[in-house]
């Protein structure tokens, strides 16, 4: 008789299924997340428990919560999730052709009016190389290789990331042509636009509200598109990025006596990453466009 211990049969495809339910805490979720079906994604974790012999979820009206087996599972996942994605990100990062797709995200006005001409160029210049622009307001993972660069207003503090200050953003106040304009401190309530709850203590708003001390809120919105469009239709004045308002027909800019505060743009990408040449291709040409003092 053979009393050999045998590890159980594990599919390695089923271990990105476990982590999505861990993560998401629901079926429905889980499967948006991984492009895969409900059913699909319960069908491949029954076969992962039956594999291992081991309940990995309780479930309830609530959705999946990992059982102390799950959380064994869970730490064993992520590392080999980890390993699997540096040795992807290691492989791409000694590419040797400028072909292939890179993905970065940024916000939607920054994309459409700052970068657009630079990929434009980077188009002509390398057009085997694909560019994806992702512009919502998730937040992506460089590690996990969501995104390839990463272009953001704050800095980065994750150690496996190099990060580089790209430019410092002017910004100014903003009213539809040829609307009446407030005078610094005069008390009145101007209509004024800012951004959502989420960002009401950035510098601009803290800046606006302090300057026109007065004002109402009349608008808000996490897109600085939106705050434009607003400003031009005549709803309130608004603080934005001088490339923004510069752009948005309608509008024009009003002196408060001072200026807002400025914000530095910062790039980030993986470390493992940076060998591809396609990415280093795309880097220089953004550095050398928008920080011409580099």
């Amino acid at each position: 008789m053979d009393y050999q211990m045998r590890s159980p049969p594990l599919e390695w495809s089923d271990l990105p299924v476990f982590l999505a339910i861990a993560r998401e805490g629901t079926l429905g979720r889980a499967a948006r997340r991984t492009g895969q079906s409900q059913p699909t994604m319960g069908r491949r974790l029954r076969a992962l428990e039956e594999a291992t012999g081991l309940t990995l979820f309780q479930r309830s009206s609530e959705g999946f919560v990992l059982t102390d087996d799950g959380e064994v599972m869970l730490r064993h996942a992520e590392r080999m999730e980890a390993e699997a994605q540096a040795l992807a990100r290691e492989l791409a990062g000694s590419e040797a052709g400028l072909e292939g797709m890179l993905r970065l995200t940024c916000s939607d006005w920054f994309g459409r009016i700052v970068l657009a001409p630079v990929l434009a160029e980077f188009h002509r210049l390398q057009p085997g190389v694909v560019i994806e622009t992702l512009t919502d307001a998730r937040v992506y993972s460089l590690s996990r290789r969501e995104a390839d660069l990463v272009f953001r207003i704050t800095g980065f503090d994750e150690p496996e990331v190099i990060a580089r200050r790209v430019m410092t953003m002017p910004y100014a106040v903003y009213a539809k042509v040829g609307s009446a304009k407030p005078v610094d401190g005069d008390g009145k309530a101007w209509p004024v636009i800012v951004m959502d709850t989420a960002f009401s203590s950035m510098p601009d708003v803290d800046w606006l509200m302090q300057t026109l001390p007065g004002a109402r809120i009349a608008a808000r919105s996490n897109s600085r598109d939106m705050q434009a469009q607003l400003c031009a239709l005549g709803a309130g004045f608004a603080v934005l990025p001088k490339p923004l308002g510069q752009a948005t027909p309608g509008i024009e800019e009003v002196d408060l006596g001072s200026a807002p505060p400025t914000r530095d743009t910062w790039l980030g990408y993986h470390r493992d990453m940076k060998r591809q040449p396609r990415l280093r291709a795309l880097l220089d040409l953004v550095i050398e466009r928008l920080s011409p003092q580099a």
